[in-house]
């Protein structure tokens, strides 16, 4: 089922003028799958739902382990699929949303807050922003942010790109105020 899988770090040392010390750091952990409902309209999307459970956890575990720190110490994850042309929107959903999200709560231990996501229908090359959240606590402005992330080859028409991306740090210097990741409660994934 799955065609290919990939892993990349992304680090900034230098945003605009300024150095960023230590380097703000991002890991995408990708998967692009047959999409088994391809050219088809199937009213159960089970299937699906199954295969991001196992993609929360796959995935999950690889970004947490490409940035090299405890699953702990990751502070924003996101996620989203891009569906081939012959595949629809709804079966992204179906993967990222009834089931994926506690395998991959696990794999970063915690992640009270939602996780952001983004899902779309796109061809070869197709690229798609992962937006990214504070794991715990959804108010935390420093954390507001995006991946860029695309793939050469995929998704062909009959397949489904499905990516994880998780940070250890926020923004580049972040300085537009609000709740600080010292001061999150994170008790009900708001604060």
């Amino acid at each position: 089922m799955i065609r290919k899988l990939l892993t990349i770090v992304e680090e900034t040392h230098r945003d605009g003028t300024q150095p960023v010390k230590p380097a703000t750091r991002k890991a995408a952990a990708i998967a692009v799958i047959e999409n088994p409902f391809a050219g088809r309209h199937a009213p159960d999307l089970a299937e699906l739902v199954a295969i991001g459970e196992i993609l929360g956890g796959l995935l999950g575990e690889r970004a947490v382990q490409a940035l090299g720190v405890a699953p702990a110490a990751i502070e924003s994850y996101g996620k989203a699929a891009i569906v081939g042309e012959d595949g629809e929107l709804e079966h992204a959903a179906a993967i990222l949303h009834p089931a994926l999200g506690a395998p991959f709560r696990a794999a970063v231990e915690k992640g009270a807050a939602l996780i952001p996501s983004a899902k779309k229908r796109g061809g070869m090359g197709a690229a798609i922003d992962v937006p990214l959240g504070h794991k715990d606590a959804a108010f935390v402005r420093s954390h507001f942010d995006a991946m860029e992330v695309r793939v050469a080859d995929a998704p062909r028409r009959d397949e489904i790109l499905v990516v994880l991306v998780v940070t250890d740090s926020g923004r580049p210097l972040p300085r537009i105020g609000g709740l600080t990741a010292g001061e999150i409660i994170g008790k009900d994934g708001l604060r």
